[in-house]
């Protein structure tokens, strides 16, 4: 046997991607000779193509036994330690390479991209700069340049770069996907899909080029296709870590949270202490109903990447599903210091949840725009005047299906005044064919499902139907899509339920509230004016009907006792209102704490809390997940319904009362801390409405142990429910549709 005749034809194989003949003539070599090098590395080289990493580094770290100078087995030495995420390693590695040659250029250049995966911007940039100044038509240098300018935010100095590698190498595939990634990052997807399949054209086995495929047909809104593309780019590299964690993000947005969190531990196999992948795992576990799980993955999360974006906000969110208030206490300030240095992308909704501040609110809701927006854009309407016979407003939700935005709204739609108003539903949720989404199909003028469109495409089709007021329904919430209004569609765009706050969007114009929620002197924490309606921002749907309640005993209830409840959410009860409700239990003999089911940590977290408070952790009793017009029904069972702070009953306050369940609030200082209070004043019973806690716990323990004061409660919402503010539908829509009049006259 020849071994460099065996050896050149093994490297014939390799570059012509004959993996598996290459493979068996290197196998051959390092038998035959077990002292050569060339053999072990370059199969190494070939182990790390197909994604068998940890293979690959004893691969060529055994020729590097041999040879410890040889540049090019330190450079890809340092290649493989790079795809496993292993950065501060692959620099060493590289290091090695350049202080034997230093004028490797292939290795200055990778040497530069190691140092933009560790963050060190502008270092990478001098480092391809360097190789340039050496080679100074490096097709990679060049492409590696501009990735750089594009994390800069250098978008145009990016596309020049890759002009010049393409001026020399047209046929690079590597800069045809690396450009993809910089159209991509401008939000030109369009053009970012034909540059990465330019890539994949010249190299259909490019994994990473699949991958971005992938990335960039997710965003388009192509789901089944990026999907698709993951599985191409795993088909060429099955451990992929990124590939798989971007598989992962696809299928949790399609609600598939058992295959995704499968992904996201693969990616982490492929990669131990992958950040990204820890943090996608936290938030499939949240979905499927695993918290305390979830919990454990996000700090694994920080504790692998500190500056991670997103992880505090889901850590922060996780502690309080559990409720574990020790955690959320020490959150609490280390969410608002974060939220005052605008560092982490902290999701608003979660703030509501630890902090009663609008000011604070305003903050993170800005940084969360600036930080995941997609910055100006051109604008759609420039100023034209529709002159429409009937006013066009356009509904955007994620909801309307059997949701309770849908629930609450569904009768408003069909209020409207018809002879005045033309409405447009836009729906980016799914169709679930439930009776509500029949219901709301038929609401509507037009109803518009836009799950497959872009936001642009979405805000290109308001501007073609002439669309004098958009409503956005979601704000910061899941699934919605605020940005389709960054496109400027309509001449008035307005945010209304979904979202009890800010949006600190500029392209908003107004919020939908009343004067309880927002008193004028919070006006200036808002970045939108304040369209405040007469008697309450809270719409109902009156045709919902009460059904007979079941026994008490069917309930797990006790038959004569009294009944505290707290229908809300488990994550809105705090500390501080815990304590006050324990104190009630002791005053009131026999009575109970009725609340929902939520996990099992939570569960056990609350009866935890009550026994350290000297309360029998069998009094407080869990309502079972049932139907939502038998939780309705049941809620008459009830005594009293005691409300959280900072984050109040919302739906949950007007379901009581639609029911004839007294609801004792306090207000506080933010948008959400207010909403009963509205509920209450529009429901004409504002003598629920306490001035502070100490207030509301004397009220509570005086409707509990006054027989007669709580029966002329219920008496009084019994005989007004059909007169009240609250429950007036057609009233409200009249209101509503004279704040529409008044800022479409003024646009």
């Amino acid at each position: 046997m020849n071994p460099q005749a065996v050896l050149n034809q093994a490297i014939a194989f390799h570059q012509t991607g004959k993996l598996a003949d290459a493979e068996r003539l290197y196998l051959q070599l390092m038998t035959a000779a077990p002292r050569e090098s060339a053999a072990p590395h370059l199969l190494g080289v070939v182990r790390a193509q197909q994604g068998r990493n940890a293979e690959a580094l004893e691969l060529i770290g055994k020729a590097l036994e041999i040879r410890p100078d040889a540049p090019e087995m330190l450079s890809n030495y340092g290649n493989v330690l790079k795809s496993q995420g292993r950065f501060a390693e692959a620099l060493a590695s590289y290091e090695r390479a350049l202080a034997v040659k230093p004028d490797y250029v292939a290795a200055i250049t990778k040497r530069g991209q190691v140092l933009r995966d560790l963050g060190r911007l502008d270092e990478a940039l001098a480092a391809t700069d360097k190789a340039l100044a050496l080679h100074p038509g490096h097709p990679e240098a060049l492409s590696t340049r501009g990735v750089i300018l594009s994390d800069l935010g250098r978008y145009d100095d990016a596309l020049a770069s890759y002009d010049r590698a393409l001026a020399v190498a047209r046929d690079f595939p590597d800069v045809w996907n690396n450009r993809a990634v910089t159209l991509k990052e401008m939000k030109r997807l369009v053009e970012a899909l034909a540059s990465v399949e330019r890539a994949l054209a010249l190299h259909p086995a490019f994994a990473e080029a699949h991958n971005n495929r992938g990335v960039i047909l997710f965003e388009l809104r192509r789901m089944g296709e990026a999907i698709a593309a993951y599985d191409q780019a795993l088909g060429f590299s099955p451990a992929y870590a990124e590939a798989l964690n971007n598989r992962a993000v696809a299928l949790w947005s399609l609600k598939r949270f058992a295959e995704s969190l499968a992904d996201c531990d693969a990616a982490l196999v492929a990669r131990p202490g992958f950040a990204d992948a820890l943090f996608n795992r936290g938030n499939a576990l949240v979905e499927s109903g695993k918290p305390q799980e979830a919990l454990e993955s996000y700090e694994q999360a920080l504790a692998a990447d500190p500056d991670h974006p997103s992880t505090l906000s889901g850590l922060a969110n996780a502690a309080m599903t559990v409720g574990d208030w020790a955690r959320t206490s020490k959150l609490a300030d280390v969410l608002k210091n974060d939220v005052q240095a605008g560092k982490s992308v902290i999701q608003p909704f979660v703030l509501m949840g630890y902090w009663d501040d609008n000011e604070l609110q305003l903050r993170c809701s800005r940084n969360y725009v600036r930080q995941t927006g997609p910055g100006p854009q051109p604008a759609l309407w420039k100023g034209e005047k529709y002159n429409h016979d009937k006013i066009r407003v356009a509904y955007l939700s994620a909801d309307f299906h059997q949701h309770v935005t849908a629930a609450l709204t569904a009768e408003m739609f069909e209020k409207h005044d018809r002879d005045r108003f033309e409405t447009y539903a836009v729906s980016f949720g799914p169709e679930d064919g439930s009776a509500m989404r029949q219901r709301l199909f038929k609401a509507f003028d037009r109803f518009h499902d836009a799950r497959l469109q872009t936001d642009r495409e979405v805000a290109k089709l308001l501007r073609q139907w002439e669309i004098d007021i958009a409503v956005d329904l979601g704000g910061h919430t899941s699934g919605a899509r605020p940005w389709v209004l960054a496109h400027r569609p309509a001449p008035v765009q307005v945010k209304y339920m979904g979202y009890p706050g800010t949006s600190g969007c500029d392209f908003i114009d107004a919020i939908i509230a009343d004067r309880i929620v927002v008193p004028p002197d919070q006006d200036q924490f808002f970045s939108e004016k304040i369209a405040a309606l007469p008697d309450t921002l809270w719409v109902t749907d009156t045709r919902c009907e009460v059904l007979p309640a079941p026994s008490r005993a069917q309930a797990g209830l006790p038959e004569n006792d009294f009944v505290f409840c707290c229908f809300n959410h488990n994550w809105k009860i705090t500390a501080p209102l815990f304590e006050i409700w324990m104190r009630l239990l002791a005053k009131v003999d026999g009575s109970v704490l009725w609340l929902l089911q939520g996990n099992e940590t939570v569960r056990a977290n609350l009866k935890r809390e009550a026994q350290a408070r000297g309360i029998d952790p069998d009094r407080v009793i869990f309502a079972g997940r049932t139907t939502p017009e038998l939780h309705l029904a049941r809620q008459k069972l009830a005594d009293l319904f005691l409300d959280t702070l900072p984050y109040n009953a919302h739906t949950t306050a007007s379901d009581a009362l639609w029911a004839g369940l007294p609801v004792v609030t306090t207000p506080g200082q933010s948008f959400p801390a207010r909403v009963a209070a509205s509920i209450l004043q529009a429901a004409g019973v504002p003598e629920l409405i306490a001035d502070d806690l100490a207030a509301y716990e004397a009220l509570a323990l005086k409707l509990a142990m006054d027989t007669r004061a709580l029966s002329d409660i219920k008496q009084k919402l019994a005989l007004h429910r059909d007169t009240c503010a609250l429950f007036d539908t057609a009233r409200f829509t009249r209101n509503l549709e004279a704040a529409y009049a008044q800022l479409l006259a003024r646009a």
